[in-house]
């Protein structure tokens, strides 16, 4: 199937995903991405997540024309058959093997996963992650894999911020802009522990700050940045492609997003928020690709070395072409075509 080609009325898209303060919104994100692709094709997509107490998410997902369908007292079989769909895409740490089992038996089932798909059935699964070309993972009779970075999710606006070719040592400013986020709630507070950081290398920088909460913001207003050092502090945004394509520097976590910092070739310091996070945290310091900066168990430590590597990162110019070039490189942005392809070329009948 062509990108971009039409569909007819009879594609029904329904996306499953854990959503909430408590669990971020990291899910969401990337099927957001698949589900854009597949609406500029005349697909139409609904998306079952409990949106309500992360507004600004639930936007961006309307904004998309994706519908939005609340999980509800049912079981999720049950939304679903409400919904009719004519393929189903489940994104979740939260659903258990046996559901997977359940909806494969009534509509072609499409699943994302990080790595081990831990008895999880499906048709087809993606796994985004740096590493997943390959699958070690025994997966069902006559499903298939998409691994790798060529399928990662990149939303069309990340997309359209993509540069020509990587920023150079020429392009950046003086002082440093640098951006710093930890997703659309920041569960672990991170963002205040990240201001304390740049401030301690002392060294001067623009740092523009996304706070998740007004009780992040006011904690990090409270943080005395070092001579020569300014710190804007600004709520959830829908222009952060914007802000990150103009940034000589981006701090975040080592989640989702890493893909879409890769694909507009940032040079980007991560910070481990997670376990499911630490294995790509580790192999992209190693590769070349970005810098690790901390863990959560470092951040609560001594946090010395932390300081020395964001010390590292600010204060080396070559080693932030090196990043940009490296991961400008990984990443095209071409993953939703090639996974809407994939989807929509599901041939089983739902039962």
């Amino acid at each position: 199937m062509s990108m971009g080609s039409p569909e007819d009325d009879r594609h029904r898209v329904v996306m499953v995903c854990d959503a909430g303060p408590d669990v971020g919104i990291g899910h969401v994100m990337r099927c957001l991405a698949l589900g854009e692709e597949l609406v500029a094709r005349g697909v139409r997509v609904v998306m079952v997540a409990d949106l309500d107490r992360v507004p600004w998410a639930a936007e961006q997902v309307r904004r998309r024309g994706i519908e939005i369908a609340p999980p509800g007292p049912d079981d999720v079989c049950g939304v679903l058959a409400r919904l009719e769909p004519s393929s189903v895409v489940v994104d979740s740490y939260l659903l258990p093997a046996s559901v997977y089992a359940d909806l494969r038996d009534r509509w072609p089932l499409l699943a994302l996963t990080d790595g081990d798909p831990r008895g999880r059935v499906a048709d087809l699964y993606l796994d985004q992650n740096l590493g997943a070309e390959t699958s070690a993972w025994t997966l069902p009779e006559g499903s298939r894999h998409l691994g790798g970075l060529a399928y990662a999710q990149q939303r069309r606006d990340i997309v359209r911020q993509r540069p020509g070719a990587p920023k150079v040592a020429a392009d950046e400013h003086r002082p440093l802009r640098v951006l710093a986020f930890f997703g659309g709630t920041d569960a672990f507070g991170v963002s205040p522990r990240v201001v304390r950081l740049v401030a301690g290398t002392g060294i001067a920088v623009e740092l523009t700050v996304i706070a998740a909460t007004s009780e992040l913001a006011e904690e990090i207003a409270e943080i005395a940045p070092a001579p020569g050092q300014a710190v804007h502090v600004i709520g959830p945004t829908d222009t952060l492609a914007e802000l990150v394509a103009d940034a000589d520097v981006v701090l975040s976590a080592a989640g989702t997003s890493a893909w879409e910092l890769f694909c507009l070739g940032a040079a980007v310091g991560f910070v481990c928020v997670a376990d499911n996070q630490h294995e790509a945290y580790v192999r992209m310091d190693r590769d070349g690709l970005a810098v690790g900066i901390a863990t959560l168990a470092e951040l609560d430590g001594d946090t010395e070395g932390a300081v020395e590597r964001m010390r590292r990162l600010l204060g080396d110019v070559r080693l932030r072409e090196r990043l940009r070039a490296a991961c400008w490189a990984t990443v095209d942005g071409r993953g939703p075509a090639r996974v809407a392809d994939a989807l929509l070329a599901l041939d089983r009948d739902p039962v």
